[in-house]
């Protein structure tokens, strides 16, 4: 049994390669640029997010980069996607395996640019900070608070384990590490600053590290850090570095994002920047040398409720649409844009004689699906869990929950009619009063007074179903609970002796639904259809007939929908797809009846 055991462990340790074997690298901050192996480096960087991308695709994405003509991903690490709870982390499923995205990164021959955050915007949720953070009532983010630290603190050392050895001293293709992100726009806590850094260095960073901000004094004074190279969101004028410059002398500057394409809110139409004025700035910053990264180059999909939001007032509140499509040159259904092929033509003319980029890889297959009938319901009213009673309305955050919606319930004492009023909504309600539907708040609209009919009921019923939205993801209105952050009341009276059922429409909540075939009478309701397919591929669900809601294929959350678009179209990739039976499910809020659903081969309808 011993000899057996000797033989097994040194076969093992023949398969490990030797460190000698490794070939390392170096990657140093000179003052005016960067060195690799010693020699100047020029940083052509397309950014994609492995959380925003199905795992089956990250390679394919990848390539396109290649392709196009960069030679470093730049990649934002999602905090609150790979911790859930407190101390509940997953870096192994799916495409929150972050070391395998940067196995792929290297295997395609291509160096990386790690954004870990803790902060990090991207038009995510909370700007990846984690939602149960905001259970505790007096939390202050993104500065020396001690339990925001202690936080952190346990998602850089875990962070850290699955990402050190790919740096390019020990092998890897890591050659610089984001300290936060844009912080000169929220803060000025140099201090926290300082320490975040010194967080990565505890725990095995070595390699260079950057900050990103806005090229402005103020920005750069409170954002940068003295040993980090400055990025600037935007770079791509002389002007631009020379404010680097002058807010450090002695350390490379390079533009740490490039718009090829912008985001997008609901209500607005697509944004779609002017692709010449891009070129022009790809044409400057490569005549000078400078490093620059594309944010981004493909932005793949907000899938389920990770989708961000935007407000630079109290009042001001702009949810982000589910596609992260972003104009970017890489669609979000992973095809090679006009913009692309533009950028791409430009990038090889900076080739030498014998150069040429890689070809650009195929694309990935695209399917229609006919018409999908729908003909099983269920309403949230039947299926709600059970109650969580409290005196005043609390924010679902108190209760555990991340996303999804939450119903409030109480009945009508005193004042039964008249002028009801949300005090901090967050985000959409619909109101009933003993079952009926009265109307809709938007918080985006700055709704929040809705009159309330009379009742025959001697103590009416008020429901009070409420969407939450993204979580604001960048500047000064960060904190951003979802549900009913503050009271309600009706003619000035606040409402007390609350129901409220948390409704985060999970796996197992979809697992559990009643379905029956009978319409319903009340709005809130789940509707599911089957469809078969010969073979899979990728494909938009079209929903442009439907009001605002969900949709589910296979048990996986394409993400939300909504009437006022522009998006009408969700990115169902195929990997969740099969070859047989398909399942889908779609919660609306508003409507009684189903509509006619498809499968789509685009994000918008062909011109």
């Amino acid at each position: 049994m011993q000899k057996v055991f000797i033989f097994i462990f040194f076969v093992a340790f023949l398969s490990i390669p030797a460190f000698s074997q490794v070939k390392t690298h170096t990657f140093k901050l000179e003052k005016s640029e960067f060195l690799l192996d010693g020699k100047p480096f020029q940083i052509i960087s397309g950014e994609m997010h492995p959380a925003r991308i199905p795992v089956e695709y990250w390679r394919h994405r990848i390539q396109m980069a290649k392709a196009m003509g960069c030679n470093t991903i730049a990649a934002y690490v999602f905090w609150n996607y790979h911790e859930t709870e407190p101390g509940v982390f997953d870096f192994q499923t799916g495409n929150h395996n972050i070391a395998q995205f940067i196995r792929i990164v290297q295997e395609e021959g291509m160096w990386l640019m790690l954004r870990p955050g803790p902060y990090v915007c991207a038009e995510w949720d909370f700007g990846g900070l984690p939602s149960y953070l905001l259970s505790i009532p007096d939390i202050k983010v993104r500065c020396m608070d001690p339990r925001y630290l202690e936080a952190v603190d346990r998602y850089i050392k875990t962070l850290a384990i699955q990402v050190k050895d790919y740096q390019v001293t020990k092998g890897g293709p890591i050659v610089m590490v984001q300290v936060e992100n844009e912080y000169g726009s929220y803060g000025n806590d140099r201090t926290y600053m300082k320490w975040v850094q010194d967080e990565w260095k505890k725990n095995g960073i070595e390699v260079p590290f950057y900050t990103a901000d806005g090229a402005t004094p103020f920005m750069l004074e409170a954002g940068s850090l003295p040993d980090a190279a400055i990025g600037l969101d935007p770079g791509s004028n002389a002007a631009n570095f020379a404010e680097a410059t002058k807010a450090n002398a002695n350390v490379p500057s390079f533009c740490s994002e490039l718009y090829p394409g912008w985001l997008t809110h609901w209500g607005e139409k697509w944004q779609k920047p002017d692709t010449a004025s891009l070129m022009k700035d790809v044409k400057w910053l490569m005549d000078n040398k400078k490093s620059f990264n594309f944010y981004v180059i493909h932005g793949g999909t907000n899938f389920a409720w990770w989708a961000g939001a935007n407000a630079f007032s109290p009042t001001q509140y702009q949810p982000d649409v589910t596609s992260y499509d972003y104009d970017s040159p890489i669609n979000e259904i992973g095809q090679a844009t006009p913009k692309y092929d533009a950028l791409r033509k430009l990038m090889a003319s900076y080739l030498l004689p014998k150069q040429k980029l890689p070809a650009v890889p195929a694309a990935i297959p695209v399917i229609e699906i006919p018409e999908i009938k729908l003909t099983a319901t269920a309403s949230v009213w039947d299926n709600l869990p059970e109650a969580i009673l409290s005196p005043q309305p609390k924010p679902m955050e108190m209760f555990g929950q991340k996303g999804g919606f939450i119903l409030y319930r109480t009945n009508l004492i005193g004042h039964k009619k008249g002028k009801l009023r949300i005090t901090e909504l967050h985000d959409y309600a619909t109101v009933f009063v003993d079952g009926k539907y009265v109307g809709k708040l938007d918080r985006a609209k700055a709704e929040n007074i809705i009159e309330l009919p009379a009742s025959e009921s001697a103590n009416p019923q008020l429901d009070i179903l409420v969407e939450g939205m993204g979580r604001i993801n960048f500047a000064e209105y960060m904190i951003d609970r979802k549900g009913i952050t503050d009271r309600v009341s009706l003619n000035g009276m606040t409402l007390m002796d609350w129901k409220i059922f948390t409704l985060p429409f999970d796996e197992a909540y979809l697992q559990n639904l009643k379905f029956t075939s009978g319409e319903k009478t009340q709005p809130g309701t789940f509707f599911k259809g089957e469809f078969e397919l010969a073979a899979t591929g990728d494909t938009y669900i079209d929903v442009s007939q439907w009001e605002k809601g969900v949709v589910w294929v296979n048990g996986h959350n394409l993400g939300r929908y909504w009437q006022i678009g522009p998006q009408k179209r969700l990115y169902c990739p195929a990997p969740w797809l099969k070859k047989g039976k398909n399942e889908i499910v779609i919660f609306d809020l508003h409507q009684l009846n189903a509509q006619p659903v498809k499968g789509t081969t685009s994000l918008e309808p062909k011109q």
